[in-house]
């Protein structure tokens, strides 16, 4: 009987510190960075090219235009992606909009708002992507795990923007 006591104590705590993380911690934010070796305005033109998008992060499906605004900022668009075998589809939203300077895209679904600011600097004949990622959970469960998937989330950016490089420099 003791033995259960422990064992019963040992999970209570663990559970209350799960939950607690999701009161705790409301958001995370993370950075990712590669160096290309092409100038700025060929890799801003290839980055925003919508029909490239599948060839550096292979889980998207589909893009397809909702609302597109002249200047970008406000264009809207329907993402379709293959996670984990499900399709899923994702709002995109184009927040902020300087060419050959920088792209801001919020992303709305499965759970989760995602901003990824993406700043583009020239650096001689070759261009720097700096991603700023925030992600911020919609259901207090998905809140609570979001500390534990940060790596993940970061690997993943930055094997999308090792993605984009190797394609880019390809070509």
């Amino acid at each position: 009987m003791k033995t259960v006591k422990i064992i019963l104590g040992i999970i209570i705590t663990l559970s209350i510190a799960f939950f607690a993380t999701g009161l705790i911690i409301k958001e995370l934010n993370y950075e990712s960075k590669v160096t290309i070796n092409k100038p700025v305005e060929e890799v801003f033109a290839i980055f925003n090219n919508d029909e490239n998008l599948s060839k550096w992060i292979p889980e998207i499906k589909s893009i397809k235009e909702i609302n597109k605004v002249d200047g970008m900022v406000g264009s809207t668009y329907a993402v379709t992606v293959i996670s984990q075998g499900q399709e899923m589809t994702l709002e995109e939203k184009v927040l902020a909009y300087e060419p050959n300077k920088k792209v801001k895209l919020m992303f709305n679904g499965g759970g989760m708002l995602k901003t990824d600011d993406y700043i583009f600097e020239s650096n001689g004949g070759n261009t720097i992507i700096k991603l700023k990622a925030n992600c911020k959970s919609t259901g207090f469960i998905l809140g609570c795990m979001l500390p534990f998937v940060k790596g993940k989330l970061q690997e993943q950016d930055q094997q999308y923007l090792t993605n984009f490089k190797e394609f880019v420099e390809k070509n």
